[in-house]
């Protein structure tokens, strides 16, 4: 029986002791075009499936949309890299958009707010660091 209490407090203690090595986001996605749809939000720790690929990111959020932007605090991401990307899905079909020519008709966004020419920015010009313990403000202006 001893034996028994003892494993289940290791297990508890494990997972009060993890959650403190955790790290947060404060994120605001603003210009968006309307208070209309959705924002939607992918979060990636790899390069793999960033930007679009939904089934490869670690974290996928919709937000309504206030005063033509959207926050949300992210409260339980372990250290490490990460890239963000985001769109406002004005029409709420869960897709960016896109014209004949293939640019987004949607205004769409990343971390870090790298400059978009020709093709869509890697995972590294959108990633940042996160340390254990740190709240990390992350604001992306759509465009």
């Amino acid at each position: 029986m001893i034996q028994i209490l003892l494993i289940v407090f290791h297990f508890l203690f494990q997972g009060l002791s993890s959650n403190q090595d955790l790290a947060s986001i404060s994120l605001t996605v603003s210009n968006c075009r309307s208070n209309q749809g959705m924002v939607r939000i992918l979060i990636f720790d790899q390069e793999s499936g960033f930007p679009d690929n939904r089934k490869k990111a670690i974290k996928a959020i919709s937000l309504p949309i206030k005063n033509q932007e959207s926050k949300i605090a992210i409260l339980d991401l372990k250290p490490g890299k990460y890239s963000i990307s985001t769109f406002h899905d004005e029409d709420e079909n869960g897709e960016l958009n896109k014209n004949p020519f293939g640019y987004p008709s949607e205004k769409y966004g990343f971390s870090n707010n790298p400059r978009v020419i020709f093709s869509t920015p890697s995972f590294e010009k959108c990633s940042f660091e996160l340390k254990a313990n740190q709240v990390r403000e992350i604001n992306i202006i759509l465009r």
